[in-house]
Order: C-alpha cells, then sequence, then structure tokens
C-alpha cells in the first residue's frame, strides 16, 4: 500500500515509517496537518495514518477536508487522548479507525490489514510473465516454481513491470511510483535496482533477459510468447 504518515512526532515517525516499509508499503512523511493536505492533493494514498494534534492544522480538521474533497481515501487516526468523545469526534470527521498511543507495531499492523480488506481490490490476480510468477498477496515471487528472495524496492519494480507489461517505464516513472519525495534517490539508484533485480532472475533460472533496455527512454518487459 501507499501510506502518508502525518505525525509530528519524530520519535515516533522513524520507528514507525522504517516498520511500514519492512513489510513493502511504500511511505511519504508530513510532519504537519497543511504539509499532509498538500502530500494527500497531489498523491493517490491508499491510506493515511494521521495524528490527531498537529501543528498548522489538526488531525480533524484535515480529516473534515480531506472528506469535504470527496477523498475516500482510508484513514487511520493515532492519538494519545483516549476518550469516548474523542473517538466519536474521529469517526465523525470521516476516519475509519482510530489508534490509541502508546500501541505496539504489531497492533498498527493488524489494523492495516484489516483497512486494507475494505479496498475493492481484496483478492488481486497473480501477475504472470512466462514462468515468472507475483502474488501480491503473500508478496511472493517465483519462476518456474523457484522462489525469488527480493528486496521491498526490486518487488516493487518487478511489480510494476508486471502491471504494465507493454508500457515503457522511464527510470523517473519508476522513482515517482517508489520513492518518497523526501528521499534522495537518483535515477542512477533505479539502474541499480534493475541490474540486481536481472541478476536474481537470471540466477533463478531464466534462459531469458526479461527486462530490456530502451536507450534513452527507460525499460520494458520483454514480450516471451
Amino acid at each position: 500500500m501507499r501510506i502518508l504518515l502525518v505525525e509530528d512526532d519524530l520519535r515516533i515517525v522513524k520507528p514507525l515509517a522504517e516498520d511500514l516499509r519492512h513489510q513493502n508499503h511504500v511511505v511519504d512523511i508530513a510532519t504537519d496537518g497543511l504539509e499532509g493536505w498538500e502530500y494527500a492533493r497531489s498523491v493517490n494514498y491508499d491510506l493515511i495514518l494521521l495524528d490527531l494534534m498537529l501543528p498548522k492544522l489538526d488531525g480533524i480538521s484535515l480529516c473534515k477536508r480531506l472528506r469535504a474533497d470527496r477523498s475516500h481515501v482510508l484513514i487511520l487516526m493515532l492519538t494519545a487522548r483516549d476518550t469516548t468523545l474523542d473517538r466519536v469526534i474521529g469517526l465523525d470527521a470521516g476516519a475509519d479507525d482510530y489508534l490509541v498511543k502508546p500501541f505496539e507495531l504489531e497492533e498498527l499492523a493488524a489494523r492495516i490489514r484489516a483497512l486494507s480488506r475494505r479496498i475493492p481490490e481484496t483478492k488481486p490476480l497473480i501477475l504472470t510473465h512466462g514462468h515468472l510468477q507475483l502474488n501480491p498477496t503473500s508478496c511472493t515471487v517465483t519462476y518456474a516454481g523457484n522462489a525469488l528472495s527480493l528486496t521491498p524496492k526490486e518487488y516493487m519494480i518487478l511489480e510494476c513491470f508486471l502491471k504494465s507489461p507493454t508500457q515503457v517505464l522511464t527510470r523517473s516513472a519508476i522513482l515517482d511510483k517508489l520513492w518518497n519525495f523526501d528521499k534522495a534517490s537518483g535515477e542512477g539508484t533505479v539502474k541499480t535496482h534493475i541490474t540486481n533485480l536481472r541478476s536474481k532472475l537470471k540466477a533463478a533460472g531464466t534462459s531469458e533477459n526479461f527486462i530490456e533496455t530502451v536507450y534513452g527512454i527507460g525499460y520494458r518487459l520483454i514480450s516471451h510468447h
């Protein structure tokens, strides 16, 4: 999932973002409500983790603004205030769920899994390309039945190709899909991940080069008949 974390407590932000990325989520971070609003308007997120007490624009106001803007993004409120009134106000503002700080990362992961089941594509199709298979539900990749051990970014790059099998993907387009706004990853980083991905595919027994370089433009999957 692509997740926006709107939280001003940096002690929470770092471990939370690291844990979410470890679970193969793409995470963007905003540290105040107005920045969160700008992110939410410019990117199509699956889920927003929204702190209640934020500078510039509080979580309730941001939640109301998103719903007034007809955004259907899933919103999980995070707050240190555990009263029935706070929960009611948050849910009435349009939040889908509510989690009280401090919370265990396992509980947050369980809440996110429960919310993700509300997204229409609950059981995505297994993506195939020749003998290559990617299962979005289990986040596993196999070639001719042999499992591939990919890093989260290698997995997500491969998923991008399999979802757009006839499209040429530029390095900047891949960066835009996968990297956070605040990450200083360049197009050379994409090239490194593509090289590693090709090596792992070859090591798994592929006799073909799955990913072709389209010089001056980007990359595409080679069609196998």
